[in-house]
């Protein structure tokens, strides 16, 4: 469906775009037409958009109707027509180096002011692209204009404000033009043979090594999310400022909590999408001290475990025994993990870990042939696999020498499962949301360990998903569908 451009009145509108509806902000509220259509995106160029304001009322009444402002309620709030400095916090976290990239920009200039037009996250002169991206990613709107001032030989930003298409310079209108029909063509463009109930974002690197998922799997889970009537497509972290135009986001990259992923994942929840990694899960798996805790709090079957701090390093050995096991709490694909023999060895380990974090998670050893993986979504074991240890190694991937070597990865039936594994699997992830989970669990002597819960866990074609294929694909479709489903009217393609 064509996107709409949303103005107050349509004749002060300056510029021919192809493949949109210009469209008055009076015909958008009142005309039946409008709020009977589906999965449309509206650019809301409405010069006023203060609280209560027709404008105001175009993205208020667009998100009610399941349609896409840009900008949204939220950020003409924030934004406003005359954002202060007061709001930089929030930019900073648009980018992490956003202060830095302000410095390297503007130190060569002579002035002490400079403004910065964004069209649709780009500027005019290219050096500046990946400021504008940034400031657009954190408030999405199509024009924004950025005020820079010098003070004490620091540049900083002192306003920030929703630009006007009808005072954009002639000089600049060509530009414009190509920005927005670069920015449409990319999501609105694309001919379709279907028409699909809702979008999907799947925020995934291509060249991210450890990526949960490739290539493959990626392609499995799209054609699966389309038999349920959505449309699924990769996005990359240049991506935040549109991901208010999907109804769903999946991520499918290694999450932290410091991190773009987390950003992504709290701004999907705060604009209403569903979204696998929600933030609550992503602060709670990727935290091994928080694990620690729920486990000893659950009597979640686990080695024996000891939070470590600069008061209680003598406490490990009685506690845990050697060898053990130090984590760095946020550790992931068995970085920040290692392995001591000795107290002299454990204290100086610890020592260096607590120079990043306060708490150090310490474990008892307990070795193993593999790991069992329990693939768990909504709080029901979805696959089963088992995860060998590398040769010579007591993890399931060893980063000796320069090239990093992997376990064997073996798909499982669940007829295959020891006693008791599903359900304490199940239990497990249970205590860290209804999303997508993977629990590693070792068993000995008969014993079961949960190792770890893990948020968005490995799916990849031809090892986890080697005996189930593409029923996988289409469980995790179908979960988001009945969400969205719930979330919306719940009417059928």
């Amino acid at each position: 469906m064509r996107p709409l451009i949303v103005v107050e009145n349509a004749k002060r509108w300056p510029f021919e775009l192809e493949s949109v509806e210009v469209v008055r902000a009076r015909d958008y509220l009142t005309d039946p037409r409008f709020a009977e259509m589906r999965g449309t995106t509206v650019y809301n160029f409405c010069r006023r958009l203060g609280y209560q304001s027709l404008g105001y009322y175009v993205s208020l009444l667009a998100a009610a109707r399941g349609h896409r402002p840009m900008p949204s309620v939220a950020t003409t709030q924030v934004v406003g027509t005359a954002a202060t400095s007061g709001h930089l916090p929030l930019l900073r976290a648009a980018s992490e180096d956003l202060e830095d990239e302000i410095q390297r920009l503007f130190s060569p200039l002579r002035g002490d002011h400079f403004t910065l037009s964004i069209y649709f996250g780009r500027n005019m002169a290219k050096r500046y692209d990946r400021l504008a991206r940034a400031l657009f990613n954190q408030f999405p709107a199509p024009i924004l204009i950025a005020h820079f001032e010098r003070a004490d030989d620091e540049w900083r930003m002192v306003t920030l404000h929703l630009g006007d298409a009808a005072e954009v310079p002639e000089s600049h209108r060509e530009f414009v033009i190509e920005s927005a029909q670069t920015y449409f063509a990319r999501r609105h463009s694309a001919p379709r043979q279907k028409v699909y109930r809702y979008d999907l974002a799947i925020l995934w690197s291509p060249d991210d090594e450890n990526a949960p998922s490739d290539e493959r799997a990626i392609r499995r889970f799209i054609r699966a999310a389309e038999k349920h009537g959505i449309q699924a497509e990769t996005i990359d972290k240049d991506d935040y400022g549109s991901i208010g135009e999907y109804d769903a986001l999946f991520i499918r990259e290694t999450t932290f909590v410091d991190h773009h992923t987390y950003r992504f994942a709290t701004r999907a929840a705060a604009e209403g999408l569903v979204v696998i990694d929600d933030p609550e899960a992503i602060v709670r798996a990727t935290n091994k001290v928080y694990q620690a805790e729920v486990f000893a709090r659950h009597a979640i079957p686990s080695p024996r475990t000891l939070v470590v701090h600069e008061k209680n390093i003598d406490e490990l050995v009685k506690r845990v025994g050697l060898p053990c096991v130090l984590k760095k709490p946020d550790g992931a694909f068995s970085l920040g993990v290692v392995k001591v023999d000795t107290a002299e060895e454990a204290e100086e380990r610890i020592k260096i870990l607590l120079e990043e974090s306060d708490l150090v998670v310490a474990q008892e050893f307990v070795p193993s042939e593999f790991d069992w993986r329990v693939g768990v979504l909504d709080r029901k074991a979805l696959f089963f696999c088992r995860y060998h240890m590398a040769r010579g190694h007591w993890q399931i991937v060893s980063r000796k020498g320069r090239t990093d070597r992997y376990g064997r990865v073996e798909a499982a039936a669940a007829e295959e499962a020891p006693p008791g594994l599903i359900q304490t699997a199940v239990r497990a992830a249970s205590l860290f949301g209804d999303g997508f989970f993977g629990v590693d669990v070792k068993v000995v002597n008969g014993r079961l360990m949960v190792m770890e819960v893990n948020d968005n866990p490995n799916l990849e074609a031809d090892y986890e998903d080697a005996i189930l294929k593409d029923a996988i694909y289409d469980t995790l479709a179908a979960w988001f569908r009945t969400r969205l489903d719930r979330r919306g009217e719940g009417s059928a393609l």
